[in-house]
């Protein structure tokens, strides 16, 4: 029964991420975050809005769609996710659309952590700054013809730059095909780690 289970133990607390016990399970959390969005940007030319950082967890540069975490900024706890989904496109790409979309929403990580990521479709796309993300982040944005992304993506793969896969997950629930290219088989990006 569902009531005679015992509380999660908490193991550790670090500053963003607290490690749990649940039942022999282990997982982690992040307390306060209400939620992940993940955007899909396709401009009127049919560019893919990509985006590039540093993830230390993977120690590699990784190319994604913009993302982000919901309610994990003092003064932002109460944030919407379509807010939010809204505020890390303008930040991250310099980006602003005139309708956001809701897609779907589930579990990303469900051996190793809590988290949800809610996927966006952005659409009426206009270039309002620069992007790049706040004062904390390093990123680079790609504009990348639909009917080059495979071969952008292989060609990032090859210089060690690591493919988050929900780029395709994303493409998928926001209808996007991509004239002669098949998805997600990705042709020239080979499985595996990078």
């Amino acid at each position: 029964m569902a009531n005679d289970k015992a509380k999660p133990r908490v193991l550790a607390k670090g500053r963003w991420l607290t490690f749990v016990d649940d039942a022999g399970w282990e997982y982690v959390t992040r307390p306060g975050v209400t939620g992940i969005v993940v955007i899909v940007a396709v401009t009127g030319d049919q560019r893919l809005v990509l985006v590039e950082q540093y993830r230390p967890a993977v120690q590699q540069r990784v190319t994604e769609l913009p993302a982000g975490l919901v309610g994990d900024v003092e003064g932002r706890h109460a944030e919407s996710l379509l807010d939010a989904a809204v505020r890390e496109l303008e930040e991250e790409t310099g980006y602003r659309a005139a309708e956001m979309v809701p897609l779907f929403d589930g579990p990303i990580a469900v051996g190793v952590s809590d988290e949800t990521v809610s996927f966006f479709d952005a659409r009426g796309l206009v270039r309002v700054g620069a992007g790049g993300g706040d004062d904390t982040e390093d990123i680079a944005v790609h504009e990348v013809p639909l009917a080059e992304l495979n071969a952008f993506l292989a060609s990032q793969r090859a210089k060690g730059i690591g493919i988050d896969p929900k780029i395709f997950a994303g493409l998928f629930l926001a209808g996007v095909t991509l004239a002669g290219v098949s998805l997600p088989a990705a042709r020239g990006i080979s499985p595996g780690r990078s």
